[in-house]
């Protein structure tokens, strides 16, 4: 390298591009530290569009890395389940996974550990399966039927169902006894139970559990009880209301399909069956077409 080119390097300005490169990594650091590192480049990059930048997802991804910032992440661990739980009757009664169309026809229901001062406390908690929205969660220092039994009763007391209602659940002895099963019988629910070792059956309530222990449980230490619902309570309130980022099916059924009850809903409700049913048409009509040609041959 030349003398004069050297020197032409050290005195040069910065671009344009590295003065707004910087602007922007200030703004991802400020947004890093709002979410108190919850929000990986993908978020962070739905924010800053919020904002009216007009940048590409690559970009913030290349800006995140360079700032050496990680968002926080779950470690998924696994446990075997007991004999007992293999061998407990039941059947899935939804195996495809469908949706359903309506609040307040599956629900799903599940358990998962939480520490306090080093000793384990038990959430239980209900969610409607079409809103997405947390309908009821009890913390307590013992798993039994009586937890969730009280989330159960909580859940029907607030929502009051109407008609047909299925409640989706795992195989644990909290949902098969019979302290809870009364209470489904008492209210006409059908109960879905997953397949033995296939807790991908129930896969909305592990995506939630992974979620919130990833954003207010781990890294955290909760002395009381208190502070742990308190967390829980605000927690739950961001999932449901409009804080937390959610894809456009799941806006369009917490702003719209939920918010107005009666014609409105019952339009977009028939919008969607009808939509699934054209595209399934469509895979029809390609897969004869596929087989038609493949016999002329």
């Amino acid at each position: 390298m030349s003398k004069s080119g050297y020197y032409d390097w050290r005195e040069r300005q910065p671009s344009k591009r590295a003065i707004v490169d910087s602007e922007l990594k200030q703004k991802i650091l400020h947004l890093f530290s709002e979410h108190k590192g919850r929000y990986g480049s993908p978020r962070i990059f739905k924010a800053l569009q919020k904002q009216g930048y007009n940048i590409g997802k690559k970009r913030v991804e290349r800006l995140y890395r360079g700032l050496g910032l990680v968002a926080r992440v779950m470690k998924v661990t696994t446990r075997s389940a007991g004999l007992k739980r293999y061998l407990a009757t039941g059947d899935n009664l939804r195996p495809d996974g469908d949706v359903p169309l309506a609040v307040d026809k599956v629900w799903v229901a599940d358990v998962t550990y939480l520490k306090v001062k080093g000793v384990w406390r038990y959430l239980s908690v209900i969610m409607d399966l079409y809103s997405r929205r947390i309908i009821s969660w009890s913390l307590d220092q013992n798993r039994t039927a009586h937890v969730t039994k009280r989330t159960l009763q909580n859940a029907l007391k607030k929502r009051k169902p109407s008609g047909d209602l299925m409640l989706h659940t795992d195989r644990g002895v909290e949902y098969r006894g019979q302290v809870y099963q009364k209470v489904l019988q008492r209210h006409d629910i059908t109960h879905s139970l997953s397949r033995a070792g296939k807790c991908t059956d129930n896969a909305h309530m592990e995506s939630f559990f992974h979620s919130m222990k990833t954003e207010v449980i781990r890294g955290n230490v909760y002395k009381t009880d208190g502070q742990l619902r308190a967390t829980l309570g605000n927690y739950t309130k961001c999932v449901t209301g409009s804080v937390r980022q959610l894809n456009m099916k799941h806006w369009l059924r917490e702003n719209k399909c939920v918010r107005f009850i009666g014609g409105r809903s019952q339009t977009i409700n028939l919008a969607i069956t009808f939509i699934s049913q054209i595209i399934k048409l469509a895979r029809d009509y390609r897969f004869n077409s596929q087989h038609q040609r493949r016999s002329n041959k």
